[in-house]
């Protein structure tokens, strides 16, 4: 088992797959991280969009039994599989994702500029790689199986960023 974090405005004891926006990362899902600086930085961004308090939610995931059960996939840098998935991910809310689970870096406010420009063809893909290759990539994980949450994904606690 190992602790991953969801941040938001909400306390989230059951997470719902089918509850978020469209266009994300690795496409609809819940999206929860292994690194809880990651976490509270999103879910105070989230607050003050919102106006209200920033949450972040504590998990227990039985990891390895997850990826044993899912259709899983690994971005383990920045590369041009991971720029096309996230591209495909956030153009099409229909992009026909064939894994129920994603692990992989976070289009962040470190590294969204340069997609953006790749996606509106200002520079091309091998330039947004190496202008990303030198960031270490956060960590977000994507499960967009109910059933998969529900078994391996275990609420444990919240806390209310002051």
């Amino acid at each position: 088992m190992i602790e991953v974090y969801h941040g938001g405005t909400e306390i989230v004891s059951r997470p719902l797959v089918s509850v978020g926006r469209p266009n994300l990362d690795f496409g609809p899902g819940f999206y929860v991280t292994d690194l809880y600086e990651q976490a509270e930085s999103w879910a105070i961004k989230m607050a003050e969009i919102r106006g209200t308090l920033p949450i972040v939610n504590k998990y227990l995931l039985s990891k390895t039994a997850l990826i044993k059960a899912a259709k899983y996939r690994k971005f383990c840098e920045y590369d041009n599989d991971w720029l096309d998935f996230i591209c495909n991910c956030r153009r099409d809310s229909s992009f026909n994702v064939e894994y129920n689970v994603i692990e992989g870096g976070i289009a962040d406010d470190r590294v969204v500029n340069s997609i953006r420009m790749y996606m509106n063809g200002y520079i091309d893909a091998d330039l947004t790689i190496r202008k990303l290759r030198h960031l270490k990539p956060n960590n977000q994980i994507c499960i967009n199986d109910q059933t998969l949450v529900d078994n391996y994904l275990k609420f444990d606690s919240y806390k209310v960023i002051d």
